[in-house]
This record gives structure tokens, C-alpha cells and sequence, in this order.
């Protein structure tokens, strides 16, 4: 199974399949996919790996979360996966 990078700059690397970034990178409300993503056991190695303190000041840096949001850990895992296979997606 070949998979493509996330861009990181905490060490939040996530490695992900050009299908499930796709898949999880569509308009409108992608939250159920992210989740069905973040399900598969090569996601979920990768996801429990991630430091929460790390994960919150990534996603600090978007400017789209507010302090309160950021302390939600299974939140930040489902924003960090979609922002990853959007950012795969892109680059790729």
C-alpha cells in the first residue's frame, strides 16, 4: 500500500493512501468519512502515536480553533486527519 506524507511542523506526520485522502477530502461535511479513515488500523497506529500538547499548538497555528476547541484531543485527531488528506491532496 503506497502512501503519501502529510506536511508537519510538530512531528505530527500522518502517513496516508492516495484513496483514503480522497476519500476524506470532498466538499461539504467530512467528518463521517474522516472518521471511517481514521478507523483503519494503519490510521489509528499512526493517530495514537501523536502527542496531544503538539497536535493542539499544529493546529493553534491555523488560527481556527480557539483555546477552549483545542483541548478536545478526539477533535484535533479529526480536524488533523482531514487537514492532512486535504493537504495530501493538494500536493500530490
Amino acid at each position: 500500500m503506497k502512501t503519501l506524507y502529510n506536511s508537519s511542523n510538530y512531528g505530527n506526520d500522518l502517513k496516508i493512501t492516495r484513496a483514503d485522502a480522497n476519500f476524506c477530502s470532498q466538499s461539504g461535511d467530512c467528518e463521517p468519512m474522516v472518521i471511517q479513515v481514521m478507523n483503519k488500523p494503519y490510521i489509528k497506529r499512526q493517530l495514537q502515536t501523536l502527542d496531544p500538547a503538539k497536535l493542539a499548538k499544529e493546529l493553534e497555528e491555523y488560527g481556527t480553533w480557539d483555546f477552549e476547541e483545542l483541548q478536545n484531543h478526539e477533535q484535533n485527531l479529526i480536524r488533523w486527519v482531514w487537514l492532512s488528506c486535504s493537504d495530501i491532496v493538494e500536493r500530490n
